[in-house]
Formats: structure tokens, sequence, C-alpha cells
């Protein structure tokens, strides 16, 4: 797919302060694991760059030993993906452990033969979301996700699988502002650098599906979400017609996930529509 035609640079816009947005998201998670009356967080490490920047913010704002990092490999797990996950725990000093899911996904995968390789990634997303809050009853942490805002805006997430999470502390940083803010924080290289990938099967990499780089699409999604910019207006900017017409299709097709299911209005005061107090409200 086309996606530009000698356009501006608006990578410089998408760039942070680093320093405050740390601050800022360490803030957050302590703040919401209070709120909860909780002291802990559970994270899913898959040794990607979301996770291990997830598990220092956590690891800062609330201590390594009060962060409990799960491994869920698949059989089909990428072996870097334990070992650059192990880099983590190691580093931060992290409690943690591994959770192997093949023997739990494969009678239902094996169930049906014609199973895509979509199907069986979102049964594993969501076994390995069952996983993180059985241990989130038992070790009494709150579960934190690790989606940045390319995929929530993409909707690359299976619901109530990676989307069901009690905090998303890292969903408002544009993949190449996770990379910034993961080099800030002394994220290892290796994690950094490798090829974004969900290891829900062999060879799967996000852009590979996606049909393009996270480097591009961010720049898109900046001028349409975040500048407000309609589509005319991000074409006229030098992207390709067809690109910008297809990621917003995505972007507003994927609403669904970003939000809590719809309630059908039938009293005076609605779930979601009329009674929206914070958790922590204390009037009526």
């Amino acid at each position: 797919m086309s996606t530009q035609i000698n356009r501006t640079d608006i990578t410089p816009r998408l760039r942070i302060n680093t320093d405050l947005a740390r601050r800022m998201i360490v803030g957050f998670i302590a703040d919401q694991i209070a709120k909860a009356g909780m002291k802990r967080a559970v994270i899913g490490l898959s040794g990607g760059i979301d996770s291990a920047l997830s598990a220092y913010l956590a690891a800062e704002a609330l201590g390594a030993e009060n962060v409990l990092a799960v491994r869920m490999p698949y059989e089909t797990s990428a072996e870097n993906s334990l070992s650059d996950a192990e880099s983590v725990i190691q580093a931060l000093g992290l409690a943690s452990l591994t959770v192997p899911i093949t023997d739990m996904a494969n009678p239902l995968i094996e169930r049906f033969p014609d199973m895509s390789n979509v199907r069986k990634g979102n049964i594993m997303a969501r076994l390995r979301m069952t996983i993180l809050y059985d241990q989130s009853a038992a070790w009494s942490g709150l579960v934190m996700g690790t989606s940045n805002k390319t995929e929530i805006l993409l909707g690359y997430s299976t619901i109530y699988g990676d989307s069901g999470v009690a905090l998303q502390p890292i969903g408002d940083l544009y993949k190449t502002q996770v990379r910034e803010l993961a080099a800030a924080l002394n994220v290892p290289q290796a994690i950094i650098d490798k090829p974004p990938s969900a290891d829900l099967w062999v060879g799967q990499t996000d852009e590979g599906e996606l049909g393009y780089t996270y480097a591009e699409v961010d720049q898109l999604l900046y001028l349409l979400v975040d500048e407000r910019y309609t589509i005319d207006e991000a074409v006229e900017e030098g992207f390709g017609h067809a690109f910008v017409e297809g990621v917003w299709q995505r972007v507003k097709s994927n609403h669904y996930k970003r939000t809590m299911p719809n309630v059908a209005k039938l009293s005076r005061r609605t779930l979601g529509h009329d009674f929206l107090y914070l958790r922590d409200f204390t009037g009526r």
C-alpha cells in the first residue's frame, strides 16, 4: 500500500519530553493502584518493548518487589521472547512466574482443524488474560496493561484478551514514543531493536499484519487524532488517499474495543450515560 508522496516529516512533532512523561506515568500507576486499595501490579511480560517499558515504569512506581511479571509462552513462541523477558526480570529484580499455555490452548484449537491463525491468536490472548486475573486474585495485585496508543486506535488487540486490563499506563504513547521513552529508561537495546510482534505464530510481526510500519502510521494518526486533521487535510500533507481512508476506517470500526459495552438507556440514570461518577466519589 502506498503511504506517502514527498510529505513533510511529522516525526519531530511526535517527540516527547521523556523526563516529564516518565514522571506522569509513574505517578499515574501509583495513583491508580492506590485508588483500587492495592499495592501491587500483575503484568504479562512478553519480551517485547511495550511490556518491557511498562515493567520498568511499574517497578519505579511501586517497587520491583510489588510487580509480578508473568511469562506465558505457547509452543510456537520465539526463544528470544522468554530470554528477553528474563533480561527485564533480572535487570529490575521483579517477582516472576512462567505459565506455559500450550496444554490449555491446544484442546480448543485442535477441535477446529480449519481454525485461522487469527482465531488461534485470540484464544492465546484470552488465556493469557485469564492467567493474569487469576494471579491478580492470588497475589492481590491489579492487572496492568501494556498496549500503546497506536495499537489501541487501530484495534490491534484482542477484546477481553490483552485489552482486558484495569489500567493502561502507556496507552497515550504512540509506538514511536514508546521507543523514545524505552531508550531513555535504558530498556535493553535488543528489545528496542527487534521487530514488534505479538508472537502468536511463527514469523508473525505487527507490521507484517498491518501492512505498514509504525513509523508511517504514527505520523498519520498524530495528524488525524491529536491535530484533528480531516482526511483531505492529511492527504494534502502527502499521505496516499487510500492509506488515509483505510487507517481512519480502521480507527472508526474498532471504536467498540476502546469503550465499555454500551447500555441501552431505559431509566433516568443509566450506567455509562448519566451515572458517571469516579470510583472514589463521596457524594450522591
